[in-house]
């Protein structure tokens, strides 16, 4: 397969996920939301969320502005790792931020979809997962080929722009790590003092959105669960991929002077995102109406035998 080749299948893949996930972003916002209880329990909870995101971000902006400073003036690294660590704080974050941000819109529509059926209920809570995933693998291909290729373009030599990568895997696990043990740590808290407050102390039942604590307990769930795995994806996603090219790079797969190799785990990044969008669209219940896992189990079938093929 030519370079050229190789390029169209790694951007078509990267901005057909980003394409997709807009798409569905509109989809998901037209639909229904319910009663006007409904949208004041999930405004509440869509409040909470944002404040805190917006306010974890801007300290974990403190310390990756920090360790970009140390990186950039530290010879070893310089500041093309610099860069390339910003570049994956900055996609890692935004992932996590439109992801959380839609998963707390698309919560109360696929409330309101359950009072008709499972099926819809299902399709709606599907699309909105898709988002985060589809927002995931595009923003950290495109990320890495981009990074990647414009170094090269820019005169940079392989062994040095490869090496840099490692700052963009180490920018989204910085970015990963806050998110995911923030949110996680902060739903607890919520939690726990949503049952000993609420369920011990003045006898309201679980989950009773009368319990300020209930309401935080859900907004921890939305940034530890969609923000905090946006993120947390995105560094898996982003260092497996560069690990695979840095593995290609030092054993000189295809020779000293051939470079072609390393864009193999690229390919099949993009292969596997055109697959996965057609594999949605296999997410569909049967007669069976209790077996959503398996629903979710024909979709990743049909994604992986095709990415496989």
């Amino acid at each position: 397969m030519s370079d050229t080749y190789s390029y169209l299948i790694i951007f078509g893949g990267a901005l057909a996920a980003l394409v997709y996930g807009i798409i569905l972003i509109l989809s998901i916002l037209r639909l229904p939301t319910g009663d006007k209880k409904m949208r004041d329990i999930a405004a509440a909870i869509q409040e909470g969320a944002k404040a805190f995101l917006n306010r974890q971000y801007s300290t974990v902006a403190v310390v990756a502005l920090v360790l970009f400073l140390i990186i950039g003036f530290v010879p070893q690294l310089g500041w093309l790792t610099a860069s390339a660590f910003a570049i994956g704080s900055i996609l890692s974050a935004l992932a996590g931020y439109i992801g959380m941000n839609i998963s707390v819109r698309a919560n109360i529509r696929t409330t309101e979809a359950a009072k008709h059926s499972i099926d819809r209920a299902l399709s709606v809570a599907v699309k909105g997962g898709n988002i985060t995933g589809m927002l995931v693998v595009g923003l950290a291909l495109l990320g890495v080929a981009g990074f990647y290729l414009g170094a090269l373009y820019f005169g940079v030599p392989v062994e040095k722009a490869v090496h840099a990568l490692i700052g963009l895997g180490f920018g989204g696990s910085l970015i990963s790590v806050f998110a995911r043990l923030g949110g996680g740590i902060f739903t607890k808290a919520a939690d726990v003092g949503a049952d000993l407050v609420g369920k011990v102390e003045a006898g309201i039942p679980e989950d009773d959105p009368r319990n300020p604590a209930v309401i935080a307990d859900n907004v921890g769930d939305n940034v530890g669960d969609c923000a905090g795995m946006a993120a947390d994806l995105f560094e898996t996603y982003v260092v497996t991929i560069i690990a695979a090219m840095m593995l290609a790079f030092t054993l000189k797969i295809g020779g000293a002077n051939n470079d072609s190799y390393l864009l193999y785990p690229l390919v099949l990044g993009g292969i596997s995102i055109i697959f996965s969008i057609i594999g949605s669209f296999f997410i569909r219940l049967g007669k069976n109406k209790d077996k959503i896992m398996f629903a979710l189990y024909k979709g990743l079938i049909v994604a992986g035998v095709l990415s496989a093929i």
